[in-house]
């Protein structure tokens, strides 16, 4: 199989990028940075990660990368990334388009891919507005509410999942002087995010907590000198939070992070109702340590006493995870048993057999 893999770029994370990757000069260098940091590596299929010949992975809307590419091929001009893609795909021979970033690609561009390509698949677990993904073989997710409103626009739309990063067993075999630890986004429009953390920061009086968060353009102007002064308290995250807040962190510096931390605190968004399983979860059992999250429809191996632990209001936060380090040794107990049943359930190998499977039974497009 003739794999081609396709992803984007987090706008946070370029940064990160491009100082890792400051001195690589050609494609095959800014990709294998990229690569090695394993920022979104639970959704990168094992050959890709393996280096299979067969396998070919880029992030299609990385502009320094993809010019890379397209100079190294002799392309003239100043094309559009889209039409670098397209060439890419055609380079490659490829048969099956593997699409993480579907929405910048949608059925428009589907319709231009050329020939030798046999099956189409994207990977899409969030609500998406009017954007087409009907003539995508399948749309993949592992939020089944999601799931089944892109049936309802006339989709086929399969279960799928990310899947525990082999890296991931670098992290966390040590101590973990880390109480609690976060990473995610956070606005205005992350109300209960946002009182869950506020429970939480308020016990740093007494323990170590980290919260390392990508706060949005409004968030960080409203907490400017200058934003102080205009009408925008809304938008500024309260004092205690505020107080202990960090820049976001990506790649391994994420699981360093979680690999050093006790607990990591979870809260899903309100986009997939009642389901759960976002990557955090992945990455925080993962990394071993505990994951303290919302309650709510988990899939197999995320069962709370078991393998993790949850909430189910934020108010109820700073209790759980204040008894949850007072009895140490048992929750260091479900931990384990998270990071191994992670590792079982949702393995490399077992991802890309369930791949191989889906590109089965879709059959050519």
């Amino acid at each position: 199989m003739r794999l081609f893999q396709n992803s984007g770029l987090y706008p946070s994370y370029v940064p990160r990028l491009n100082q890792l990757a400051a001195k690589a000069t050609s494609f095959e260098a800014r990709r294998g940075v990229f690569l090695n940091d394993r920022f979104g590596a639970p959704h990168f299929l094992k050959p890709v990660l393996d280096g299979s010949s067969d396998a070919f992975f880029t992030n299609g809307d990385d502009d320094v990368q993809q010019r890379q590419w397209a100079r190294a091929q002799g392309i003239a001009g100043t094309p559009t990334l889209e039409a670098i893609l397209l060439a890419q795909i055609e380079h490659h021979r490829t048969e099956v388009f593997y699409n993480l970033d579907p929405v910048r690609y949608p059925s428009a561009f589907v319709a231009r891919l050329p020939g030798c390509v046999k099956t189409t698949l994207s990977w899409r677990a969030a609500p998406s507005g009017n954007a087409d993904l009907t003539a995508y073989g399948a749309v993949l997710g592992n939020f089944p509410s999601i799931l089944e409103s892109w049936r309802s626009k006339g989709c086929r739309a399969e279960l799928f999942f990310p899947a525990a990063d082999p890296v991931m067993d670098e992290y966390g075999q040590g101590e973990r002087p880390i109480d609690v630890a976060f990473v995610g986004g956070y606005s205005r429009h992350h109300s209960t995010r946002g009182r869950t953390l506020e429970q939480v920061a308020a016990l740093g009086a007494g323990h170590r907590i980290v919260f390392c968060l990508d706060a949005s353009r409004l968030t960080r102007l409203a907490e400017s000198a200058i934003g102080r002064v205009l009408p925008l308290g809304k938008h500024r995250r309260p004092d205690a939070i505020a107080a202990i807040a960090r820049p976001p962190v990506f790649g391994r510096d994420l699981y360093a992070l979680f690999g050093s931390a006790k607990i990591v605190l979870n809260g899903a968004i309100d986009m997939a109702g009642n389901d759960r399983g976002n990557m955090r979860c992945f990455e925080a059992m993962g990394c071993g340590a505990l994951l303290v999250s919302d309650s709510g429809s988990y899939p197999e191996g995320m069962q709370d006493g078991l393998t993790m632990r949850t909430y189910d209001a934020p108010e109820q936060v700073a209790t759980l995870i204040s008894r949850c380090l007072q009895d140490w040794p048992q929750s260091a107990g479900i931990a384990a048993r998270g990071r191994t049943s992670l590792q079982q359930t949702y393995s490399k190998a077992a991802q890309w057999e369930h791949f191989v499977d889906l590109v089965t039974r879709i059959g050519p497009c």
